[in-house]
């Protein structure tokens, strides 16, 4: 039941622009498939859903590894691979390394992604350092940067 929610899920998220848990609730409620707001919940969390800006200007609900195609992913990779000289994590902590005087615009870059397992930034002169959720979610992030300077 369960996986077979989960895939209804990934289906619906990537077909439509889902703005929120109640409206994704409500079309797997269309499909045919109960669950309550924990569940489904719980399903964004284990799928590892993320919001990005869509085309429309709205906040929608994306896939992992589905990257925002937008200005703000482009000026993020561009700060990224002109500045960044190492990335680190410490269980929840992401810490970027930079040029010096380039850890603010990195910040400033990641504080305007949309990204719901940030919980905040923190910079100095060459030093960032980007507070997740958890280590999970520090470890993705790490990943995801590391492929920006890889790119």
């Amino acid at each position: 039941m369960k996986r077979r929610r989960q895939e209804k899920i990934v289906e619906i998220v990537g077909k439509r622009d889902v703005e929120t848990q109640e409206e994704l609730l409500r079309l797997l409620r269309t499909e045919g498939m109960e669950a309550t707001q924990a569940t489904v919940s719980r399903d964004i969390r284990e799928l590892r859903l993320y919001k990005v800006l869509s085309d429309k200007g709205i906040y929608r609900y994306a896939l992992p590894g589905e990257a925002p195609d937008d200005a703000l992913s482009a000026r993020l990779r561009t700060i990224f691979r002109e500045s960044v000289t190492s990335i680190d994590i410490a269980q929840n902590l992401v810490i970027i390394k930079t040029l010096p005087g380039m850890a603010q615009a990195a910040c400033s870059a990641l504080d305007a992604s949309p990204n719901p397992t940030v919980a905040g930034t923190l910079a100095g002169d060459d030093t960032a350092f980007i507070a997740l959720r958890g280590d999970a979610e520090a470890k993705n992030l790490a990943e995801q940067l590391k492929a920006i300077l890889a790119d």
